[in-house]
């Protein structure tokens, strides 16, 4: 049924994602263009509802462009190698002064409580301080860096005692060494480190793209590090893309559950990546969120979610829970991040050298992919490792699908005994066979 207000069904469905992100730690990059560009408000606005759902935030700021302008008001122009700047006296004076600015707005607008603002009634206290130990660069290709430096460590318990009271934690681009100097970092380092050991359960990179797409220009929206770091060795050394996968990768192999490229241009990236299925740009994880298994009885609520469309439209027979429940080992499910969106079964007619390709489903908003032939792919597999010859299939709407993939029409005779007997003529189903090759 319509609703007059849409905002309400995304509320709703929005609900599981709210009690799975509460009591998470997640580490949240915002590079310094997203502020020179205005859109630090909302995006502090978003972190604060994030707060309030029980999330547990570390936010890491980047300051390049800002810092880019200083040293211009200055007349600095700074020395470049493998990207990264010379952090020299007059360099790392506009760096800590920006970063001190920045720290001071962020903290502002974290505190911003007036009734006519979205932020009215959110208690938040962000707190900033020598969480992040750093070591110098050092002499690189005879080039001393200075004071330009990389992460040695990071605070995790200090952290983790300031989360644990409700805090926001900031993190400048800034590192400190048991010496007493302040050293230059790479934001996208710091946050990488962070979520490293807080064992973070997201990383979040809010940069200029809005992920990484294929050479189609299709969006990836799941990658592992393998499949990521073909695209790190053909980005440009210092560059964002090269940071940001640099650090999601190292990220995804040191135990962060998910890291997540987004846009910053995109006012709902932030929201839309966490509260929504399917998200809105790319994930790095070390396991997919996405897999093809063996259906077990905990599947059996969504198997009778997915198929349930599919049996009112007469397009699968019906089939009870205690069905399911006796057949349950016969099944492959895909699941996606908790949902069960695909199945296919295999029941074998070991006398006959056959087995039935039955129930065949993908959810209504998943077609159009490769999902059904992943599903064929494995049953086939599976009736090989079974020792049988041959599969057949019962349909009534997708002879043309079946067609496609190696099926070819029969009569009832080429179907086992057992199965031939307990055929329904009212359906008038196609018959279909495959042979096993």
């Amino acid at each position: 049924m319509d609703t007059r207000f849409p905002f309400v069904d995304w509320f709703r469905n929005s609900s599981p994602y709210i009690n799975a992100h509460r009591g998470r730690t997640f580490v949240i990059l915002i590079e310094g263009e997203a502020m020179a560009r205005g859109r630090g408000e909302q995006l502090i606005q978003d972190l604060a509802l994030l707060h309030t759902l029980g999330v547990r935030l570390v936010v890491v700021f980047g300051i390049r462009p800002q810092v880019q302008q200083a040293l211009d008001a200055a007349a600095i122009t700074p020395r470049l190698h493998q990207g990264r700047w010379v952090a020299d006296a007059p360099v790392m004076t506009c760096i800590e002064r920006v970063a001190a600015e920045q720290r001071l707005w962020l903290e502002a607008r974290f505190s911003l409580g007036l009734p006519n603002t979205p932020m009215h009634g959110v208690e938040l206290t962000a707190v900033s301080g020598n969480l992040v130990m750093a070591k110098p660069l050092g002499v690189r290709d005879g080039v001393d860096f200075d004071r330009s430096g990389e992460v040695r460590r990071v605070r995790a318990s200090a952290i983790e005692g300031l989360l644990e009271k409700g805090a926001l934690v900031v993190l400048p681009p800034l590192g400190f060494s048991s010496t007493g100097e302040v050293f230059d970092l790479n934001a996208s380092d710091v946050a990488q480190h962070a979520a490293m050991a807080l064992s973070a359960d997201k990383l979040i990179l809010l940069g200029e793209a809005s992920g990484l797409f294929d050479r189609s220009g299709q969006l990836q929206r799941q990658l592992t590090p393998a499949e990521a770091e073909p695209l790190l060795s053909r980005a440009p050394a210092g560059s964002e893309l090269a940071r940001h996968l640099e650090a999601a990768c190292q990220a995804a192999r040191h135990g962060v559950a998910r890291t997540h490229l987004l846009s910053w241009h995109d006012h709902d990236a932030l929201l839309g990546e966490l509260f929504t299925r399917d998200g809105v740009g790319t994930m790095i994880t070390q396991h997919r969120y996405e897999q093809l298994r063996l259906a077990e009885l905990a599947d059996i609520g969504g198997l009778l979610e997915l198929l349930e469309p599919l049996e009112r439209h007469g397009m699968l027979v019906p089939r009870s829970r205690e069905r399911l429940e006796h057949e349950i080992d016969d099944y492959l499910v895909i699941e996606r991040d908790g949902m069960i969106i695909g199945c296919a079964a295999l029941h074998a007619f070991d006398d006959a050298e056959m087995g039935e390709l039955a129930c065949v489903a993908v959810h209504g908003d998943y077609r159009g992919g490769s999902r059904g032939e992943l599903l064929l792919a494995e049953i086939e597999r599976h009736a090989r490792r079974r020792g049988l010859t041959a599969l057949f299939a019962l349909t009534t709407h997708s002879t043309h699908w079946f067609f496609e993939h190696g099926f070819r029409l029969a009569d009832l005779e080429a179907l086992p005994p057992l199965k031939r007997d307990t055929y329904n003529h009212a359906r008038k189903s196609k018959v279909l066979v495959k042979t096993l090759k």
